[in-house]
Order: C-alpha cells, then structure tokens, then sequence
C-alpha cells in the first residue's frame, strides 16, 4: 500500500501542481499517505541495521501535494478559538486510550499525518506538525515544537521551549533526528538536519545548526557538518553551551565571542540517574 501511494502521489508532485479541489481519487490516495504516515508505515528518514539514516524525497512530495491541494477552510469548533488552515491538514483526531498517549490540557495540537508511539506524553502548550515521527515513551514539554518531519525516537525527553526544526523543501533534504534515549534541555534548538544519536545529552540552551561547531573534550576534535553529511552529536555525548573568540582584529578589540557547543563527557551512570528523574512524571 504504501509504495504505491508514494510512487503515484510522487508523480503528482512533479506534474503540475494541483491547487484547490481536486479528484476524489486523489483526495483518496493522499487520506491513505496521511493515515500510514500516522500509523508508522511511512517515514520520512529511516535507519538500517549499520545505523545509516536515509531519506525518502517521496514523503516530503507527498506531504507538499496535500498542501498544493487544500483549501483553506475554517476548522473552529463551537466554543473554541478560530482556526482557518487548509482543509487537507486538519488537526488529528486520535485514539488516546487505545494508544495510552496524554496530551495534558491546555492548547497543544498535532496536526494529521504525524505519528504518535504509545506511552507519547505531551503538556501544553506544544505542537507537533505534519511528518513528524515520535517514538513511545517521549515527552513533549511545555512550548516544545517537533517541526515538519522531524524524526524523535523512542524515550526521549523534550524539555520546555525545545524547538525541533522542521523541513519540507528541497524534499531531499535530511530533517533533524533525535534516536532513542536522548536527552534535550529546556531551550535547546535543533535545526538543519542535525543528528542526534542515541542516549546523548544536551543540556539546556544549546542550539546546533550546520554551522554550529561542536568541541570534543574528551576526544580532542571539532564536529561540524560537510558538504555530504549533517552535524552529528555522537552516542552517550554530553554537550553543553559553549563560545570561542571571533576572528578579526575588531573582534579581538571588543573580546567577542562566537557561539559554539562542548562534549564535556559521555553518558555514564550518574548522568543515567538525573535523566531518569522524568519517568516520575509519566
């Protein structure tokens, strides 16, 4: 099912684009895009057994069909605050109990074609929007943003104000991925297709870009991005904000600094035990 979807709403996509109503057919095929998006099937970026993540572009095409398509309607419930978006990417109505997922009261959404892992708990106020793969056993704090196709694994805690960036074109590039176990302080940012591998840690106020440079001081380099490849924070690292002088003599005169982030150590037991202090709250 899902490898047709994709291909025949891949063909759309580099057709002309469709705008405003269109056929039944299509409206069809993209309500089955939406529905494997939001049951796991289909994912933007996926990892394979040498942990290797590759992007699907069929996806983003997809998801940027169903935008080209919709009308904008008005989506405000009797009671509520208005809302007027397009009427392909309406909020998502979910089976809380059937999934064992909490979305404390309070004005968070996750908009239709997002996944949800069961145990996923989510306070308010947070979005999730359309592509986003979150793994089981997440939180999503309060004022979180998990951006367009962002991929979260399994357990991770997303603290207040932690901004997952998002991305939809081009549709090949790589969205940020966060794997299972992480940890993301309150008011990191994390944009640009950055990777973020299993079990590290982040503490509160780190922002990484492709431009950001990361010093290891354990291991004595410097991460940063390439050409062919993202910024990529390694397994168990545990990365705090950092700075380092900028260049030029006008920078040197005024002691100006540049922002940079630093691999202080590696995860070890003691950093296990104030991680865990989170499944309390589950």
């Amino acid at each position: 099912m899902s490898i047709s979807v994709l291909d025949a709403l891949y063909s759309v996509y580099q057709t002309t684009p469709p705008m405003g109503a269109t056929s039944d057919h299509l409206r069809g095929l993209f309500n089955d895009f939406l529905q494997g998006m939001e049951e796991g099937i289909i994912r933007t970026a996926s990892m394979d057994n040498n942990k290797v993540w590759t992007v699907d572009p069929r996806v983003k095409a997809g998801i940027l069909v169903g935008f080209r398509m919709g009308k904008i309607v008005d989506m405000t419930n009797s009671g509520q605050l208005p809302f007027f978006d397009k009427d392909t990417y309406p909020v998502q109505q979910i089976d809380f109990f059937a999934h064992g997922i909490r979305i404390v009261p309070g004005g968070s959404s996750v908009r239709r074609g997002a996944y949800l892992g069961k145990g996923v708990t989510i306070m308010p106020p947070a979005y999730i929007n359309v592509g986003a793969y979150v793994g089981e056993g997440t939180m999503v704090d309060s004022h979180a943003l998990v951006g367009s196709c962002s991929q979260i694994g399994k357990r991770v805690h997303l603290s207040a104000a932690v901004q997952i960036g998002g991305v939809l074109e081009p549709i090949g590039m790589r969205p940020v991925i966060i794997e299972d176990d992480a940890f993301i302080g309150g008011g990191c940012g994390i944009y640009e297709g950055t990777l973020i591998r299993q079990r590290a840690v982040l503490s509160a106020g780190v922002i990484l870009t492709r431009s950001t440079k990361v010093y290891d001081l354990v291991n004595e380099q410097i991460l940063q991005a390439t050409v062919d490849s993202p910024l990529e924070i390694p397994e168990g690292a545990v990365v705090v904000p950092g700075s380092r002088p900028a260049t030029g003599e006008f920078a040197k005169l005024h002691g100006l600094q540049a922002n940079c982030a630093l691999i202080v150590k590696y995860r070890d037991k003691n950093t296990d035990a104030v991680t865990a202090l989170e499944s309390a709250l589950r």
